[in-house]
């Protein structure tokens, strides 16, 4: 089957083609400035030319489902959506965090802790067994502490993504890798969508929403003093 994924979550705008496991092609690139509405489509163009596959060829659309950007899962949701519907093909849908741990899956580490920075000193995290990639904990929004995690002290645990800049400065682990170059990306998304079209687990396209995990926090502006 031939599967388009968009990954949109975080700073890294993310595309990608695959046929089968196969990864044919992938336009990314990340940036301070969020710019999934000006690259996304831009990319899935580059995507299907440099394929040379159409998009009545596609048989699903794959989406990292999130935790992270509002913004940016709002924009990739979107476009999936319109592709499944213009289309008529299924929307398979997969939490971002998972993209962000399969490079280092079997690589001697016990736990990988995906960090996706959010406001102030909070991130989105779950923890992942380290060998087979199962998670572990539920996908939740963490404020770090000094003593977050500390019930995996004896534990070999690898961090990774944004949010790392942050929690390098503050957890008290002595066993623990850290890697902030790590970004959600659709290549990643292409084991978990070939297995879930294999056993049909589609979204409803309708009523499918992102994985916000928390409500839009926008900046309230002041009333003017009459």
């Amino acid at each position: 089957m031939k599967i388009l994924h968009l990954e949109t979550s975080s700073k890294n705008c993310s595309v990608a083609i695959s046929e089968g496991e196969e990864l044919l092609c992938l336009c990314e690139e990340v940036s301070e400035n969020y710019k999934q509405s000006e690259s996304l489509h831009t990319f899935v163009e580059w995507a299907l030319e440099g394929t040379e596959i159409t998009l009545n060829e596609l048989d699903a659309i794959s989406l990292g489902k999130g935790p992270g950007s509002y913004t940016g899962l709002r924009i990739g949701a979107s476009s999936a959506k319109g592709f499944c519907f213009g289309l008529n093909i299924p929307l398979i849908a997969i939490n971002s965090l998972e993209t962000m741990i399969e490079p280092f899956l079997k690589n001697d580490y016990d736990l990988i802790i995906p960090l996706i920075d959010a406001r102030r000193m909070e991130v989105y995290t779950a923890v992942f067994d380290g060998n087979s990639g199962d998670m572990l904990t539920q996908t939740e929004a963490k404020v770090l502490e000094e003593h977050s995690f500390q019930e995996y002290h004896d534990k070999k645990i690898l961090f990774v993504g944004d949010g790392v800049t942050k929690a390098k400065e503050i957890l008290q682990l002595s066993t623990a890798d850290f890697d902030d170059k790590v970004y959600p990306t659709a290549k990643y998304l292409i084991k978990k969508a070939v297995e879930r079209y294999n056993q049909k687990e589609f979204e409803d396209v309708a009523y499918f929403e992102p994985f916000y995990l928390k409500d839009f926090q926008g900046v309230k502006k002041k009333k003017s003093e009459e």
